[in-house]
């Protein structure tokens, strides 16, 4: 299939073109459609799978057949895209600005961490499309900057995200102020129970798209697990790279400090590498991805705040440092490479402790993970130490006899008091402090 077949405008097509896209992936095929047609969508696919142009394209047909030309205020917001993190938003509207080049449709992102001034005066200059994240634009909501009462089709993307990040009751105040009459698309990776109550809450019968089994990853890439022990983790990320001809590559660590920590052990060795999470300014995480995308990249280390906010083509290869705690967050991470039918290559490092772990994803993904070897002076050892049951010797009494008093009265025991304390003739009992007090 082919985009013309999609039925899709002709300013559209060549903005299409213009972004080197030759046919629509599946998600692309099953969802624009019935998003042309007006109807609400339950969407899921893996993640990498082109799920923005999946609704972006279908979004701007719609406005582009009653393009509005009035500035300022007269222009009201008739789409709201809501996605958990900044960089999903920004990215999210660039594909907006591509896709909607050679159209008069205006789009705009709205998040925290930056500065509220420049967003305002976008908003009062008159928008189309706003992609946001819920925090801020119900701190915009709440100071009477945004008007969502015409907004015409509402897009939650990565909806499970927003629900793990504990959205849930931004999401449902800002649902309560667009209209009921509106178009509804759910995007999501996964769709678990709570995901379905909600669907089934703001959806008006949806069709549903499922494009390949939930939670499973993306067959063009390929994956590979090193056993390691995990001080010799960073020696083998070293080697690998060195051996390694990699164009992109994307390291996925547990916690932010670790994440600095791995960024400066590179750069040490000669590795170009930067840090990417959450404690750093929005301004520097930007210029940390535009290393990221120039013809000479760096290796980008970061928290599992990229697994759903980064979509950044020729990304050779991804890296678990570490192997995540939810082993659903194994997939996103992974998804970052293979986008769009391109081949990607994921290779996680394993130590005794993250076992388990390994064999949760596997379930997930319903598969298993081939081994590579490392040098074998960065093999994982056999067997942990052989842990010993012998009992720590204990250290012995002694006795803290009276001067003069025998051995056999000082090791006597003392005599147990019941009732009364001696040298006293008042009955007493222990408060719950361990203060005694009289009856």
């Amino acid at each position: 299939m082919k985009f013309e077949e999609l039925g899709l405008a002709e300013p559209l097509l060549r903005a299409i073109e213009a972004q080197g896209y030759d046919a629509p992936t599946p998600i692309q095929s099953a969802a624009i459609p019935p998003v042309l047609e007006g109807r609400d969508v339950l969407g899921c696919a893996q993640t990498g799978t082109g799920k923005t142009a999946a609704f972006a394209l279908p979004i701007l047909q719609r406005l582009r057949r009653a393009e509005c030309h009035v500035n300022g205020r007269g222009r009201k917001i008739r789409t709201l895209i809501l996605a958990p993190t900044r960089e999903l938003t920004l990215q999210i509207g660039e594909s907006f600005q591509a896709y909607g080049r050679y159209t008069k449709i205006r789009c705009m992102t709205i998040f925290g961490g930056v500065n509220q001034s420049p967003q305002v005066r976008a908003l009062n200059g008159g928008v189309d499309i706003v992609v946001a994240t819920p925090g801020r634009l119900l701190d915009l909501m709440q100071q009477g900057f945004v008007d969502l009462s015409h907004v015409e089709v509402l897009v939650l993307d990565e909806a499970d995200r927003m629900l793990d990040m504990g959205f849930i009751h931004d999401l449902r105040r800002i649902v309560a102020t667009v209209p009921k009459k509106r178009q509804t698309l759910l995007f999501s990776a996964t769709l678990p129970a709570a995901i379905r109550q909600l669907a089934a809450q703001w959806l008006d019968h949806p069709v549903d798209v499922q494009v390949g089994p939930q939670s499973t990853t993306v067959a063009a890439i390929r994956q590979s697990v090193f056993f390691v022990d995990k001080a010799n983790k960073l020696r083998l990320l070293t080697h690998w790279l060195h051996k390694t001809a990699w164009q992109r590559t994307l390291v996925f660590t547990r916690t932010k400090h670790g994440a600095d920590k791995i960024a400066k052990s590179l750069a040490r060795a000669g590795i170009e590498a930067d840090a990417f999470h959450s404690n750093k300014s929005q301004s520097a995480r930007q210029r940390v991805l535009l290393r990221f995308k120039s013809p000479r990249p760096l290796v980008l280390v970061a928290t599992d705040i990229a697994a759903r906010g980064l979509d950044i083509d020729m990304i050779s290869h991804v890296v678990n440092f570490d192997l995540p705690m939810d082993a659903e967050n194994y997939v996103h991470r992974v998804g970052r490479t293979g986008r769009a039918g391109a081949d990607g290559a994921a290779v996680s490092f394993c130590d005794h402790s993250e076992r388990a772990t390994l064999q949760a994803i596997q379930r997930l993904t319903r598969q298993t993970i081939p081994v590579e070897s490392p040098p074998a002076e960065l093999a994982a050892t056999q067997s942990e130490p052989a842990r010993t049951s012998a009992k720590r010797p204990q250290a012995a009494r002694t006795s803290h006899a009276r001067p003069g008093a025998s051995s056999s009265t000082a090791s006597a025991k003392r005599p147990y008091f019941k009732g009364k304390f001696p040298h006293s003739k008042t009955p007493r009992r222990f408060g719950r402090a361990g203060s005694a007090r009289a009856l």
